[in-house]
Protein backbone atom coordinates (compact mmCIF):
# COMPACT_ATOMS: atom_id res chain seq x y z
CA UNK A 1 0.00 0.00 0.00
CA UNK A 2 2.90 2.32 0.80
CA UNK A 3 4.69 1.92 -2.42
CA UNK A 4 0.97 2.31 -4.43
CA UNK A 5 0.95 5.84 -2.37
CA UNK A 6 4.44 6.70 -2.87
CA UNK A 7 4.03 5.87 -6.99
CA UNK A 8 0.70 8.12 -6.45
CA UNK A 9 2.70 11.23 -4.86
CA UNK A 10 5.33 10.88 -7.38
CA UNK A 11 2.97 11.00 -10.04
CA UNK A 12 1.28 14.12 -8.79
CA UNK A 13 4.62 15.77 -8.55
CA UNK A 14 5.41 15.33 -11.89
CA UNK A 15 1.98 16.38 -13.26
CA UNK A 16 2.12 19.58 -10.97
CA UNK A 17 6.00 20.36 -12.05
CA UNK A 18 4.73 19.66 -15.41
CA UNK A 19 2.41 22.08 -15.48
CA UNK A 20 4.52 24.93 -13.94
CA UNK A 21 7.43 24.48 -16.32
CA UNK A 22 4.46 24.80 -18.53
CA UNK A 23 2.92 27.71 -17.48
CA UNK A 24 6.34 29.35 -17.10
CA UNK A 25 6.60 29.04 -20.50
CA UNK A 26 3.69 30.24 -21.74
CA UNK A 27 3.85 33.77 -19.48
CA UNK A 28 7.14 34.14 -21.44
CA UNK A 29 4.98 35.42 -24.44
CA UNK A 30 2.90 37.80 -22.15
CA UNK A 31 5.14 40.94 -22.55
CA UNK A 32 5.51 43.39 -25.20
CA UNK A 33 8.38 44.77 -25.49
CA UNK A 34 9.01 48.56 -26.98
CA UNK A 35 12.04 49.16 -29.14
CA UNK A 36 14.62 51.34 -29.25
CA UNK A 37 17.48 52.49 -31.69
CA UNK A 38 20.90 53.83 -29.57
CA UNK A 39 24.34 54.25 -30.68
CA UNK A 40 27.58 52.88 -29.07
CA UNK A 41 30.67 54.86 -31.04
CA UNK A 42 29.94 54.35 -34.34
CA UNK A 43 27.61 51.32 -33.53
CA UNK A 44 23.78 52.08 -34.52
CA UNK A 45 21.40 49.04 -33.05
CA UNK A 46 17.75 49.18 -32.66
CA UNK A 47 17.00 46.82 -29.87
CA UNK A 48 14.11 45.76 -27.54
CA UNK A 49 13.28 48.25 -24.78
CA UNK A 50 12.57 47.21 -21.12
CA UNK A 51 11.35 50.62 -19.97
CA UNK A 52 8.02 49.52 -17.72
CA UNK A 53 8.31 47.56 -14.14
CA UNK A 54 7.14 44.18 -15.96
CA UNK A 55 8.94 44.39 -18.65
CA UNK A 56 12.12 44.84 -16.77
CA UNK A 57 11.13 41.99 -14.61
CA UNK A 58 11.09 39.58 -18.12
CA UNK A 59 13.99 40.67 -19.32
CA UNK A 60 15.27 38.20 -21.60
CA UNK A 61 14.12 35.04 -19.67
CA UNK A 62 13.28 31.99 -20.98
CA UNK A 63 14.92 33.15 -24.69
CA UNK A 64 16.41 29.63 -26.22
CA UNK A 65 18.83 32.57 -28.51
CA UNK A 66 19.51 35.90 -29.41
CA UNK A 67 20.69 37.24 -32.40
CA UNK A 68 24.43 38.58 -33.14
CA UNK A 69 23.44 42.04 -32.70
CA UNK A 70 20.76 42.01 -30.54
CA UNK A 71 19.90 42.81 -27.05
CA UNK A 72 17.57 44.76 -24.95
CA UNK A 73 18.06 47.85 -23.00
CA UNK A 74 16.58 48.62 -19.62
CA UNK A 75 15.70 52.04 -18.37
CA UNK A 76 15.80 52.00 -14.16
CA UNK A 77 13.45 55.68 -13.45
CA UNK A 78 14.38 57.18 -10.66
CA UNK A 79 18.12 56.59 -11.98
CA UNK A 80 19.43 53.76 -8.91
CA UNK A 81 22.22 51.47 -8.45
CA UNK A 82 20.84 48.46 -10.62
CA UNK A 83 21.15 44.94 -10.19
CA UNK A 84 20.81 42.26 -12.94
CA UNK A 85 20.28 38.41 -12.09
CA UNK A 86 20.09 35.61 -14.72
CA UNK A 87 16.66 33.45 -13.18
CA UNK A 88 14.84 31.05 -16.13
CA UNK A 89 17.46 33.21 -18.78
CA UNK A 90 19.40 30.41 -20.76
CA UNK A 91 21.68 32.51 -22.69
CA UNK A 92 25.19 33.79 -21.81
CA UNK A 93 24.79 37.27 -21.60
CA UNK A 94 27.09 40.90 -20.88
CA UNK A 95 26.12 43.71 -19.14
CA UNK A 96 26.85 47.00 -19.73
CA UNK A 97 25.70 50.17 -16.97
CA UNK A 98 25.01 53.37 -18.27
CA UNK A 99 25.06 56.43 -16.28
CA UNK A 100 22.87 59.26 -16.97
CA UNK A 101 25.29 61.05 -19.15
CA UNK A 102 25.51 57.86 -21.57
CA UNK A 103 28.70 57.04 -19.96
CA UNK A 104 29.56 53.08 -19.59
CA UNK A 105 30.53 52.46 -15.97
CA UNK A 106 30.35 49.09 -16.07
CA UNK A 107 30.74 46.18 -18.27
CA UNK A 108 30.15 42.74 -16.51
CA UNK A 109 29.29 39.09 -17.48
CA UNK A 110 26.07 37.20 -16.54
CA UNK A 111 25.82 33.50 -16.57
CA UNK A 112 22.62 31.72 -17.58
CA UNK A 113 20.85 30.42 -14.44
CA UNK A 114 22.68 32.14 -12.00
CA UNK A 115 21.07 33.86 -9.16
CA UNK A 116 23.76 35.67 -8.22
CA UNK A 117 23.25 39.58 -8.21
CA UNK A 118 25.72 41.56 -10.23
CA UNK A 119 25.51 45.18 -9.29
CA UNK A 120 26.73 48.42 -11.02
CA UNK A 121 29.56 50.45 -9.15
CA UNK A 122 26.90 53.50 -9.08
CA UNK A 123 23.75 55.01 -9.91
CA UNK A 124 22.63 54.81 -13.43
CA UNK A 125 19.96 55.20 -15.40
CA UNK A 126 20.34 52.22 -18.36
CA UNK A 127 21.61 48.70 -18.25
CA UNK A 128 22.40 47.11 -22.09
CA UNK A 129 21.97 43.01 -21.94
CA UNK A 130 23.94 41.69 -25.32
CA UNK A 131 25.64 38.56 -26.17
CA UNK A 132 28.50 37.99 -23.51
CA UNK A 133 31.17 38.80 -25.68
CA UNK A 134 29.59 41.23 -27.81
CA UNK A 135 31.14 44.59 -26.00
CA UNK A 136 34.67 43.11 -26.28
CA UNK A 137 34.45 41.77 -29.76
CA UNK A 138 33.24 45.75 -30.84
CA UNK A 139 36.00 46.96 -28.61
CA UNK A 140 33.43 48.81 -26.50
CA UNK A 141 35.22 49.76 -22.59
CA UNK A 142 33.95 51.59 -19.69
CA UNK A 143 33.94 54.99 -21.12
CA UNK A 144 32.66 54.53 -23.90
CA UNK A 145 29.13 56.59 -24.92
CA UNK A 146 25.82 55.62 -25.32
CA UNK A 147 23.42 57.66 -27.32
CA UNK A 148 19.59 56.41 -26.51
CA UNK A 149 17.54 57.12 -30.21
CA UNK A 150 20.71 59.31 -31.96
Amino acid sequence: MRTRNRLQTGLILSVLFSTLVWLSAQASSDVEFDSVRIQINDIKLELEYAQQFEQRARGLMFRKSLCEDCGMLFRFEPEKQASMWMKNTFIPLDVAFIDRNGVITDIKALHPHDLTSVGASGVVKYALEMNQGWFAQHEIRVGDQLVVNP
